[in-house]
């Protein structure tokens, strides 16, 4: 998994990006405990720092070969240090809340480059895993050793800063500006693929949603539902945060052997199971089993998603998208579990959302199949859709002289008169000779 082309630099971008949602629980908890804030309005500074993140998202999805992603990754750092920075510093909430939204607006900076980037990268699957690979343990050891230092609000926040001041060394090994753009990719051309694109993030929206309204109350299920004491429930949360990790590893190995339909539909079938079973749970073990396993399949399914939504496009905008999309939903979803759970009860909530995820995995796993097509051999590259084809045909480890570039203009037909002599052959085929122009886009089968 950790190959000599691993980008890196992403990697780490990837990880200063992605860090604040994964504290997100123990920043806020530390909110209502250490600073005049009820849990509702710690929970508002919660999603109001998620909101700045995804709009970041929104906002720059089309613009980082144009600024240059160097200097867009260094702006997005910059706030992150200075917005956590300043919010772990100080106790007077106004300056707390407007450090959080200001710090979320820069991670979310970071995570617009990162995605980018990693869409255009030969093998986006590998470098978000490491990605995820890597928050997870960083959250993890901050999880671990936070703990130990105190109670005050400004220790998970401080950790962020420090961790996008640790990442920007890193920075200078980015692309400074346009002149690395890919031949014939014009930075104002349009979206490809919308209608894919706009039901991915419609439905990676819904499915952010279920994972975190689930995630904002799993705690109060292990110990009022499930029984658990405060002890228990520390040591189920840190084994279900180990199998994260493991899932991660799973996810990197596995790679595209299985495509993507399969594991974003059917894990996030049994991710609903789990989410049912955790939420309905009235022991220890039936929680400690529901926690652990969602937990184990979460980061596998989210990371075929990602590689997904690179897949869309090149220049990685829709994969910027989306994951802003799955920040709105992360940004909602405490809000909503605490809705559902006061109305329906846990049990009832759980049964919501499974049926949620159930609804959503049916069109995700649509868009899998639709541009992923199936493994092609070498110039067997379909009519429509020549990019995504190349895309999977590089990824099965074929040759690269004999898949066309990801973007290539797509040759003529010209049809050949097999009675003309062999010069005849040759001139329609030009100068490039009938085994290039075989692998030309547009050459193959439909």
């Amino acid at each position: 998994m950790f190959a000599r082309t691993t980008p890196w630099p992403l990697v780490a971008l990837f990880t200063a990006g992605y860090l604040p949602p994964y504290l997100l629980p123990t920043t806020v908890g530390r909110l209502d405990t250490s600073l005049p804030l009820t849990t509702t309005q710690a929970g508002a500074v919660g999603s109001a720092l998620l909101l700045s993140s995804a709009t970041a998202g929104f906002l720059l999805a089309s613009r980082v070969r144009r600024t240059g992603a160097r200097a867009l990754a260094r702006f997005g750092l910059s706030l992150t240090v200075l917005g956590y920075g300043a919010a772990s510093f100080t106790t007077a909430v106004p300056a707390v809340v407007v450090g959080a939204v200001l710090g979320g607006f820069g991670s979310g900076t970071a995570i617009t480059v990162a995605a980018t980037r990693i869409a255009a990268e030969k093998d986006p699957h590998r470098a978000s895993t490491t990605g995820l690979l890597s928050v997870s343990a960083l959250a993890g050891a901050v999880y671990l050793t936070v703990p130990h230092l105190g109670r005050s609000h400004g220790l998970p926040l401080a950790a962020i800063a420090l961790t996008a001041l640790a990442v920007w060394p890193l920075t200078g090994r980015l692309p400074g500006g346009t002149a690395t753009s890919p031949a014939g990719h014009d930075t104002d051309a349009p979206l490809p693929r919308r209608r894919s694109g706009l039901v991915l993030a419609v439905t990676v929206l819904c499915w952010s949603l279920a994972q975190n309204s689930l995630w904002g109350v799993s705690g109060r299920i292990g110990l009022t539902q499930a029984g658990l004491g405060d002890a228990a429930l520390g040591v189920v949360l840190a084994v279900a945060l180990g199998a994260g990790l493991v899932g991660v590893l799973v996810a990197g190995a596995l790679g595209p052997r299985l495509g993507r339909a399969m594991p974003i539909g059917a894990g996030t079938s049994v991710i609903a199971v789990c989410i049912a079973l955790t939420a309905s749970a009235t022991t220890p073990l039936a929680f400690a089993t529901g926690e652990i396993a969602w937990n184990t399949l979460y980061p596998v399914v989210l990371s075929y998603l990602i590689g997904l939504a690179a897949s869309l496009d090149p220049r990685g905008r829709w994969a910027v998208l989306v994951g802003s999309a799955s920040s709105l939903g992360t940004a909602a979803g405490p809000l909503a579990g605490s809705v559902l759970s006061e109305q329906a009860g846990y049990a009832g909530m759980g049964l919501v959302l499974a049926g949620g995820l159930l609804l959503v995995a049916a069109p995700m796993t649509a868009v899998a199949l639709h541009t992923g097509g199936r493994p092609l051999l070498p110039g067997a590259i379909r009519r429509r859709g020549g990019t995504p084809a190349a895309l999977v045909a590089a990824a099965t480890g074929t040759p690269s002289g004999a898949v066309p570039e990801v973007g290539a203009v797509e040759q003529p037909v010209v049809e050949i008169d097999v009675d003309a002599p062999a010069l005849a052959v040759q001139g329609a085929y030009g100068t490039a000779g009938p085994r290039q122009a075989a692998a030309a886009p547009g050459s193959g089968t439909g």
